[in-house]
């Protein structure tokens, strides 16, 4: 919704309906990923693409009826349909497609997620695109890190939905959600697309380490955006960091200096220090230490470099207040040995951090399993 959001919101303001299409699922090798959005709008206007051409008459003329019959619709597109080469869908991929009336009347909080979007405030819409009730559809839970609006009649369902779509935000994912029709944990009954309007939260790994690599990959599992950072070039290579965003040569306290001051770091920021060398790391967690929250700062060593590291940021002037922001020796004790173990037990410490989790057993402990921060 995204890029087509302006002129969507031209009809919105003017009182008017538009058809807005969106992409919530695909299989094979279909052209667009969900969330792709296509608007037609009042005066007829195409904007947008749901596959890069391949549907998008169909899709326009589907979405035309749907602003005359004010009803969402849920349609597939792909090689096994028996229309399939008449609409022009012919590189074997399957896209399903939600159109959906876009009004004042069906949906009242279409200006306050815009406002949210302008100004790069996290916000997520979650949509029933599938109920064996045809009011449900089309109904819309706002979903917000602060929390949720809805207008769906189940305080149930709202609950569910926005319990699972906070993740996905908080990730800046997309993704397609089953529930029973009352939002009950089952694998059918109701389908919710999720479109999340937020960027991957970064991940900053500083150490070209092989223990880098393994956390790297799980990194970008997660949905971050990794970034890895050496100062020396023979290790911090693209060959050995595939899975990652960018590689950077550099001295780390200088390049996450430069990141500070172009407003690329943020509170949702997680900051992984690998290289347990006090000429790299120490100048980085000076920096790191006394500047903006971060989410998460980690840092990787024995006991005793740990304790070493103190001292010398102690040395520094670092204060215990600002000392007390930095987890290390780094992760929970999961018992780690191997790099990809290390790994695991690094991003359990993130994602405890993050949501509240307390890194105990499950079975230990009584009350909700999903935390609200």
């Amino acid at each position: 919704m995204r890029d087509v959001l302006d002129a969507l919101m031209l009809d919105w303001r003017a009182g008017s309906t538009a058809g807005l299409a969106t992409v919530v699922r695909t299989f094979d090798s279909a052209p667009r990923l969900p969330g792709a959005s296509m608007l037609v709008t009042a005066a007829g206007d195409a904007v947008g693409s749901v596959s890069g051409g391949c549907v998008e008459g169909a899709v326009f003329e589907l979405a035309t009826e749907v602003i005359s019959s004010d009803q969402p619709v849920l349609v597939r597109y792909g090689i096994s349909d028996d229309d399939a080469f008449a609409v022009g869908l012919t590189c074997g991929g399957i896209l399903d497609v939600f159109v959906e009336p876009v009004s004042r009347k069906t949906f009242s909080q279409l200006d306050e997620i815009h406002d949210d979007i302008e100004a790069s405030r996290p916000v997520g819409v979650a949509t029933v695109i599938e109920h064996p009730d045809p009011h449900w559809l089309g109904k819309h839970v706002i979903v917000r890190p602060s929390g949720y609006t809805s207008n769906l009649e189940s305080d149930r369902a709202s609950s569910a939905i926005a319990d699972d779509a906070l993740g996905l935000l908080a990730a800046g994912r997309n993704s397609t959600l089953t529930y029973g029709t009352d939002g009950e944990r089952l694998d059918e009954g109701m389908r919710v697309f999720f479109a999340s309007f937020a960027p991957r939260p970064r991940m900053l790994v500083f150490g070209a380490i092989d223990f880098a690599a393994a956390l790297a990959r799980l990194g970008s599992f997660l949905g971050y955006r990794v970034t890895v950072c050496d100062a020396r070039a023979v290790f911090a290579t693209p060959a050995r960091f595939p899975d990652v965003e960018e590689v950077v040569v550099s001295w780390p306290d200088r390049y996450f200096a430069e990141q500070l001051e172009l407003g690329l770091v943020d509170s949702r920021t997680v900051m992984c220090v690998l290289t347990h060398d006090p000429k790299f790391d120490v100048p980085l967690l000076e920096i790191a230490l006394r500047g903006p929250e971060l989410a998460y700062i980690g840092a990787m060593g024995s006991r005793r470099t740990h304790d070493d590291r103190l001292e010398r940021l102690r040395a520094a002037g670092l204060t215990e207040a600002e000392l007390g922001r930095m987890h290390s020796p780094v992760g929970l004790d999961l018992g780690s040995r191997t790099p990809e173990e290390t790994a695991v037990s690094i991003a359990a410490e993130i994602i405890a951090g993050q949501w509240g989790g307390s890194g105990e057993p499950l079975g230990f402990l009584d009350g909700r399993i999903h935390h609200d921060n």
